[in-house]
């Protein structure tokens, strides 16, 4: 079963992929004996059978009964894990994959579609076929969705530098920052951490004190007077020079 149409180069060497890992063990694993490898030794024992004591065909008919029985088991549990593989499609789900060093990956994807081959069920997850006993967590959308933006939005904060050694270049960061949080809904506001919220109120603050001395207002517009430096008078009294009101025309 071939699950990718290239494979991986790294120090000019072939990589097996995380799919490749999960179909080989899988392979692997068939260790069981089948109807026509039971078939060829039944016939095999016929064959070499002491003649002085021969096998009864009561014997014959026992062993064979008994096989019928552990694939009919067999085949039960290959139907059950292909039921169980079809409930996963369109399912977000975990696979763990170890590759030949004995490293340990996950691979996250949807479950668009399952193969039944030989047996066994195997996963189409991002365009590449896993084995089902591979499978290790199903995630619901909501959770992955929320999970994920408040990672990024994490990460995103943590690059910032210390609250005292931002400068108005991180501003745009911040505001992003503020927006995206402040967008979240509550569900998706519990998978930030208190510490995190708390810190992002800190460099709201700071920027605000960073941009009221640079002379702009809080939406960063510039926070300076609309005079031309004379100053303006009031309407009734006119205007004076260096920003003094008039008073001449007060009655």
């Amino acid at each position: 079963m071939a699950s990718a149409i290239m494979a991986p180069v790294k120090d000019g060497q072939f990589v097996e992929t995380p799919s490749e890992s999960s179909l080989k063990k899988a392979d692997g694993g068939k260790n069981g004996m089948d109807k026509d490898a039971f078939l060829q030794l039944l016939v095999a024992q016929m064959q070499y059978q002491d003649p002085l004591e021969p096998t009864s065909n009561t014997e014959f008919i026992a062993q064979y009964a008994q096989f019928s029985q552990v694939e009919a088991l067999s085949n039960m549990s290959g139907s059950m894990d292909l039921m169980r593989a079809s409930g996963l499609v369109g399912e977000e789900v975990y696979i763990k994959t170890t590759n030949s060093a004995g490293e340990i990956d996950y691979v996250i994807g949807q479950v668009d579609y399952v193969v039944y081959e030989n047996g066994k069920a195997y996963l189409s997850v991002n365009e590449s076929l896993y084995a089902l006993e591979d499978l290790d967590t199903v995630v619901d959308r909501t959770y992955l969705d929320a999970y994920n933006k408040a990672r990024d939005w994490t990460r995103k904060l943590a690059k910032l530098p210390s609250v005292k050694g931002i400068d108005l270049s991180d501003g745009e960061t911040i505001d992003e920052l503020e927006k995206i949080y402040n967008e979240m809904n509550d569900y998706e506001k519990t998978f930030i951490a208190k510490d995190s919220a708390e810190l992002l109120n800190k460099y709201v603050e700071r920027l605000k004190e960073l941009r009221k001395l640079n002379g702009e207002d809080q939406d960063g517009t510039d926070g300076e007077g609309t005079g031309d430096g004379e100053g303006s008078g009031s309407e009734e009294g006119g205007t004076g020079e260096g920003g003094e009101a008039g008073a001449a025309g007060a009655v």
